[in-house]
């Protein structure tokens, strides 16, 4: 990695926790050159634009965050213990992410509605993604016969991620961790009741 990448890196993982805790339009030009102790003419240097910036910084902490969770349900060998270990991993997600502002997804989804438009669409993509990736390993648990055939798992993906993000919303909000942990037992009965075999 070259100094100029080094650099970028520096700026990104630096800035990253004040754009996900005080969002896009609130982060001044002047809050990232103190964060970083850099001029903003070496942050123009490495990024065309604070919305160049932004958009990379939430691309770190999404990333940061998915790579978590998807570790944890990785480590798992089958459908159903994957999703297991991903309402596991949320249990701990508000004191995880306090410190980093909450949850970027949440942050930059509701920063980025009517006043961001690249950030929207890329919080949108990886909603998608997220979704996806649950409905996927619901369908191999239909294919393994650990799930019911009658689920339908783009469907059943969705309510579970809603759940979760309104999950890590009212946690937030209210500053209760036990709000995050009653919907994680609900999505864990959901999934015993409406899904196994």
């Amino acid at each position: 990695m070259g100094k100029a990448e080094v650099t970028s890196q520096y700026i990104i993982e630096t800035v990253a926790p004040v754009f996900n805790k005080y969002g896009y339009a609130a982060t001044s030009m002047s809050e990232v050159t103190k964060a970083t102790k850099l001029t903003k003419g070496a942050i123009y240097g490495n990024f065309e634009s604070k919305e160049d910036l932004a958009l990379q910084a939430f691309n770190y902490n999404s990333r940061k965050v998915i790579g978590m969770v998807a570790e944890k349900m990785n480590a798992e060998t089958t459908p159903a213990k994957k999703l297991q270990a991903m309402t596991d991993f949320y249990r701990n997600y508000y004191q995880l992410t306090k410190k980093y502002g909450g949850c970027p997804l949440l942050n930059v989804g509701v920063d980025s509605k009517h006043q961001n438009p690249v950030l929207l669409k890329r919080v949108r993509e990886i909603m998608r993604k997220l979704q996806k990736g649950i409905a996927d390993i619901i369908r191999e648990g239909i294919r393994q016969k650990q799930f019911k055939k009658t689920v339908e798992p783009d469907a059943m993906a969705l309510r579970i991620l809603a759940q979760i993000e309104g999950g890590i919303f009212i946690t937030n909000l209210l500053d209760d961790q036990n709000h995050m942990n009653d919907v994680m037992d609900h999505i864990d009965r959901m999934i015993e009741t409406e899904m196994n075999v």
